[in-house]
């Protein structure tokens, strides 16, 4: 195999499309440290390439571990996998994912230095739920936990993670601007289970997909999209942010589309919705921490 197809193969591995779901907490836990007066370049890089990193290796662990469980047969209908393709071994794979944990954990060393031990706890924390869902002898993911595993790590630990080191404090703002990014990324994991009812049953991977089935699925995305787009007015009533947040309401659009795609499209179509969902959070995000940024200034 050559250079360049290898490099192919790992770029595969990586999952580019599920980048925005790393970046999308950090830009909102960015934005809430901005309007306090508070934002620090230093560690709000070293918070966004922790983030990416993380996911880059949950991405590598989901794919050698679900490929040891047998989980990815020929009839998978998302992205190939990069050990069961053949493409990269079960060694190099398991490798690969050694060493990009092994970096994530080199900005938590420098987050650890510029922010305090809590740092350590949270990165820690990441590494292991990272491995802990495909992985280990309750993988969270085939025992219908990855909602509460993305709502909590990508929400209340990235968010609050994110503003923490740049401020090495912590509010109820900052706790409720977590939950609707955290709604947002668990529907992008909804879809993909949603799309997966069938292979991962057969693999007896126990989504709650699998567990409660196709209509309570679509039912469980539309609500994860109605409680992101609610909870900022509930927000802005309770005076805990600025009215401006409520412009990430002109990313209702595509959640309305979206709820659409996902209530009608079966099989390989809802990648197309894994993909839209995941832009939807980033775009959300900027929305909402433009509001944040804005709110500054007036």
């Amino acid at each position: 195999m050559s250079l360049s197809t290898k490099m192919q193969a790992w770029l595969l591995a990586a999952r580019p499309r599920t980048l925005p779901a790393a970046m999308a907490p950090v830009v909102m836990g960015c934005a809430l440290a901005f309007r306090d007066g508070r934002f620090n370049i230093g560690p709000a890089l070293a918070a966004l390439a922790g983030a990416l990193l993380l996911q880059v290796g949950a991405n590598f662990a989901n794919d050698f571990m679900d490929f040891q469980k047998g989980a990815d047969s020929p009839d998978r209908l998302g992205p190939p996998r990069m050990t069961a393709a053949g493409r990269i071994s079960l060694r190099e794979m398991q490798v690969g994912t050694a060493v990009v944990f092994g970096l994530a954990s080199l900005c938590g060393v420098y987050l650890a230095l510029t922010s305090g031990w809590p740092v350590i706890v949270i990165g820690l924390l990441s590494i292991l739920a990272a491995l802990a869902y495909t992985g280990g002898p309750y993988p969270l993911g085939y025992h219908g936990l990855g909602e509460v595993f993305v709502l909590i790590f990508f929400g209340l630990a990235a968010v609050g993670g994110t503003y923490f080191v740049q401020t090495q404090g912590y509010s109820l703002a900052v706790l409720a601007a977590s939950i609707p990014v955290g709604c947002l990324i668990a529907a992008i994991l909804v879809v993909n289970n949603l799309r997966d009812i069938k292979t991962d049953r057969a693999a007896g991977k126990r989504t709650n997909a699998v567990r409660y089935g196709e209509a309570w699925t679509r039912n469980e995305f539309r609500l994860l999209l109605a409680v992101a787009f609610v909870l900022p007015l509930i927000m802005v009533i309770s005076y805990l942010v600025t009215p401006w947040v409520l412009l990430c309401v002109l990313s209702l659009p595509m959640a309305l589309n979206l709820s659409r795609h996902v209530g009608a499209d079966r099989g390989s179509l809802l990648n197309l919705s894994l993909a839209a969902t995941g832009s939807l959070a980033l775009v959300y995000s900027l929305l909402f921490a433009a509001g944040l940024v804005i709110s500054h200034y007036f």
